[in-house]
């Protein structure tokens, strides 16, 4: 049976969130992925990285699995009605209801982490409780059919796990194979607390124009619900 993807493809998504479990579904026997965006426009990620989405939100049918990318064009998903309405409506039949790294926080701003363990960036937990969701460590989180994984490069490692939930373990580690997913990082640098001082501080001071507006943002949402 045909399983369809559908991973949003938005501007200033972070290319790596989207093309690892990309590059992991499309491996998978029987698999229709499709990039979804409001419109087939090129689409520039993050790091300039141009896409081309493959549907539009009113042409794409019903997905087994909707996957929510995260990157710098998060900040505008927050507060967009139409991605946020489309992510909804995906959810009440997807089979499962799945982001990698700040994606997370689309989900939690379309109302679908309320009460749910979900994982993130590490720079950017702090964000989900503000979403009624419960911070959790892990590589990849699931509570029900809501899958989260962390930043970036864990986007592998949840392609082989919605894999092997799908289908099997066996199917996930064929895709592991032929894609030779034997991770030997020359530097073990990954995680905040594996970083030396001076990385962890050039590696925030990097990041801290998105997560600046971002703040921005949550304390608008923080808003607008206290007032309704």
């Amino acid at each position: 049976m045909t399983i369809r993807f559908g991973l949003l493809a938005f501007p200033g998504v972070q290319q790596l969130d989207l093309t690892a479990p990309y590059e992991v579904f499309a491996s998978m026997d029987d698999a229709e992925v499709h990039l979804v965006w409001k419109d087939r426009s090129p689409v520039i990620s993050a790091t300039k990285l141009v896409l081309q989405p493959t549907t539009t939100f009113a042409d794409c049918p019903q997905l087994d699995v909707i996957c929510v990318p995260g990157g710098s064009g998060v900040n505008a998903l927050l507060e967009d009605e139409t991605v946020l309405a489309f992510i909804r409506k995906q959810a009440e039949q997807a089979r499962f209801v799945t982001s990698v790294c700040t994606g997370a926080l689309v989900l939690g701003a379309a109302g679908l982490l309320e009460g749910k363990k979900a994982t993130t960036h590490w720079n950017a937990k702090d964000f989900l409780a503000g979403f009624g969701a419960i911070a959790t460590p892990g590589r990849v989180v699931r509570d029900g059919n809501i899958f989260t994984a962390g930043g970036v490069t864990a986007g592998i490692d949840f392609g082989l796990t919605i894999v092997a939930a799908l289908r099997d373990r066996e199917e996930a580690e064929t895709i592991q194979l032929s894609l030779e997913y034997a991770p030997e990082p020359p530097f073990h640098s990954g995680l905040p607390e594996e970083a030396s001082a001076d990385v962890l501080a050039k590696t925030k001071a990097r990041l801290a124009g998105s997560r600046t507006a971002r703040e921005a943002i949550m304390a608008r949402l923080a808003a607008a619900r206290q007032a309704d």
